[in-house]
């Protein structure tokens, strides 16, 4: 396993981590086969876990599969999930992440969080509601009795970060780093290329660490029919594309299942060929021809 170590916190982090949105283990087989996928994926090295789960029970798989390592993996937990249903909401209200967080931790049987995350903030309106409501004084009162270790920030607007950068309070931004959505293809496309990669360099001027989401676009860059390049990538082009941008850590796709964990681990050992994503200056969309795509086969 490669590691990165994020500069304000001291954290050494693998570049291969897990995205928990797309993981639904059931009772049963099911639960069993996701506690011993992630005990494995600790095994191998990986030790960052995004836990933006897709369904509540989601956190007791992850105890049950890490409990005694608990101390050797970070966990990313996010202040504005909301698991009323037993699956995924999203809120800004202060007393139901306070619920919330409660019941997580309750299920991790843990009693700390290493990155507290202020969840999937979009918009200024959204931020302010967050501020206003009390949630940013909860996460920081979390913060100062040590049950937050650090915190961190979601999201996927460029302008909204570096708002929150200014504040200079976080120490991680999750925030969605692909071919695509780098270059204005993609439903969470939000900003132009011109203002997501001076964010990522302010990130790693200032130290703050960049988890990745969706380093696929949710699959939609792994299939010609669905890519906005008409043509199909692999998964190490596009998970070199995010390693290669400035301040990013670590990835966390949503993995789910031994046999994608194990093509997953194989990009640690592909050659550099395999890796090489400069083919996106053949065909990258119309209108940003010409503009380089930071692969640095130039260099």
């Amino acid at each position: 396993m490669e590691y990165r170590i994020n500069r304000r916190t001291g954290d050494r982090v693998s570049v291969l981590g897990i995205g928990s949105g797309s993981m639904s283990f059931a009772k049963g087989i099911e639960k069993q086969a996701g506690i011993r996928f992630l005990r494995h994926a600790a095994e191998q090295g990986i030790n960052y876990y995004d836990l933006c789960c897709g369904v509540l029970d989601c956190f007791d798989t992850y105890a049950q599969a890490h409990g005694d390592i608990r101390k050797s993996v970070f966990y990313q937990v996010h202040f504005g999930t909301d698991y009323a249903t037993g699956n995924y909401g999203w809120t800004t209200d202060c007393d139901t992440i306070k619920r919330n967080l409660e019941r997580e931790m309750q299920l991790l049987r843990t009693d700390y969080i290493d990155y507290g995350m202020i969840h999937c903030i979009d918009e200024a309106t959204d931020l302010r509601k967050y501020i206003d409501g009390g949630a940013m004084d909860f996460l920081l009162e979390m913060k100062k009795q040590g049950v937050v270790r650090h915190l961190g920030l979601s999201s996927h607007t460029p302008d909204l970060v570096h708002q929150v950068l200014d504040m200079d309070l976080i120490d991680m931004l999750l925030f969605s780093v692909n071919p695509g959505y780098d270059y204005k293809n993609g439903q969470y496309a939000y900003g132009e290329a011109e203002q997501r990669m001076p964010m990522y360099r302010r990130c790693e001027q200032m130290g703050v660490g960049i988890s990745v989401m969706k380093p696929f676009a949710g699959g939609q860059l792994l299939d010609a029919k669905t890519s906005p390049y008409k043509k199909a990538l692999t998964p190490y082009q596009c998970l070199q594309f995010a390693l290669d941008k400035p301040g990013v850590l670590t990835l966390v796709p949503g993995i789910t299942n031994e046999a994608q964990l194990e093509t997953y681990l194989g990009f640690l050992h592909a050659a550099l060929e395999q890796r090489d994503y400069s083919v996106l200056g053949e065909f990258t969309p119309a209108q940003l021809q010409g503009k380089c795509v930071y692969c640095q086969h130039c260099m």
